[in-house]
């Protein structure tokens, strides 16, 4: 069984992806970026536009009964790898002791000029996949 939660932003119909999708005992969250709900956030702040898309990969995880502590990966997409501190010190603020396996990447831009960063997340729970969804989840 796959189960698979949308955030509704603009671009997900588009595209054609969903934010998260459980698939037996892993959570793929795809990349967040600083939007909260339908809009952008955090002009030029690199630690608030990460710390705001590592919020949304949590919400997509709690969406499916999962949180960071159950984040094994991420991957961090930034457009100006010289503030790597600030993207950094958010990743740590919010992982904790949790510290996942990740890799930062230098990218040329994001789907809009003003985000910064994007953060991806795969998280394991035994059995994730097959549980019942959570508000908002699809079956």
């Amino acid at each position: 069984m796959i189960r698979r939660v949308s955030s509704g932003t603009p671009w997900e119909p588009v595209v054609g992806y969903s934010r998260a999708v459980a698939a037996g005992d892993f959570i793929f969250v795809s990349g967040c970026t600083s939007v909260a709900g339908r809009e952008f956030v955090h002009a030029g702040d690199a630690y608030a536009q990460t710390a705001q898309a590592i919020s949304n990969v949590e919400g997509a995880l709690a969406e499916l009964g999962a949180g960071l502590s159950d984040v094994v990966r991420t991957r961090v997409y930034v457009t100006d790898i010289s503030r790597w501190q600030e993207y950094g010190r958010a990743h740590g603020d919010a992982f904790g002791s949790a510290m996942p396996a990740t890799t930062m990447i230098q990218i040329a831009a994001l789907v809009d000029p003003r985000m910064l960063v994007e953060v991806e997340a795969l998280a394991y729970r035994p059995g994730i996949g097959a549980g019942q969804p959570a508000a908002g989840g699809q079956l």
